[in-house]
């Protein structure tokens, strides 16, 4: 589902010198087709955006020394290391979703791709839970579930089975396919995930819990909401990884 971009913490501009570097960096990537000449005007370097809720609200099917770990340890270090190379990128400056679709780069990665898609796979994680969460959605996210999946169990089954098939590091993502309007459950690899942390022993109970307990149907709802506003705009489609 689509998501709002990261909130920013404002920081003093990089220095003129890195400013030209950038500037420099910019018009080379341009002319050799690499970066598109739409720029967003955000002047600023990300910050970390806290869960909305306390670090222990999610106990006990997710513990506070879990969030501490992955959002105040994981997290951070994926928002500082990218940081650290917008410095002297002439993607400085990028809405951090428009920065992941530049830095894809039709497929060929630039070197700020990983840091950048994980500081917002993280915060959608984040945003995707509250407490006392899970159960049934309801309304129009329901209905689209049952209709696309046959039934809410369908659904359930299918996101664990999609989760539990993943080796190694992934991501698992209910989406709204814009050109055939339509949820389905798809899983990306080689992005680090909180399911495979090494303090997750049992990713069947931890995958169970996060859509029994935690997952926060109204986040879905908005979401969802906004992903069919673009569908109803003709929003272009994003490339996958």
């Amino acid at each position: 589902m689509a998501a709002s971009a990261l909130h920013l913490r404002l920081h003093p501009s990089p220095p003129a010198g890195v400013k030209l570097q950038q500037r420099k960096l910019r018009s080379k990537i341009q002319r050799q087709g690499g970066l598109s000449r739409r720029f967003s005007k955000v002047v600023s370097y990300y910050g970390l955006t806290t869960p909305p809720y306390k670090l222990d609200a999610l106990e006990p099917y997710m513990s506070k020394r879990t969030v501490e770990l992955h959002w105040g340890k994981h997290h951070q270090d994926y928002v500082d290391g990218l940081n650290k190379q917008l410095a002297t990128s002439p993607l400085y400056g990028y809405t951090l979703e428009d920065l992941i679709k530049e830095a894809y780069n039709n497929g060929n990665p630039l070197p700020e791709y990983n840091n950048a898609a994980q500081v917002w796979n993280h915060h959608f994680f984040w945003e995707s839970m509250q407490p006392e969460g899970g159960g049934l959605p309801e309304g129009g996210v329901l209905q689209q579930i049952e209709k696309d999946f046959g039934s809410f169990t369908n659904f359930r089954e299918e996101f664990i089975r999609s989760a539990l098939q993943l080796l190694g590091s992934g991501w698992v993502w209910l989406v709204l396919k814009r050109n055939e309007r339509k949820l389905s459950v798809v899983h990306t690899r080689n992005a680090i995930s909180p399911l495979a942390f090494g303090d997750i022993d049992d990713k069947l109970t931890y995958v169970t819990n996060f859509m029994d307990h935690l997952v926060s149907w109204h986040t879905v709802t908005l979401r969802m909401m906004r992903a069919e506003s673009f569908v109803n705009l003709g929003e272009p489609n994003i490339p996958e990884a």
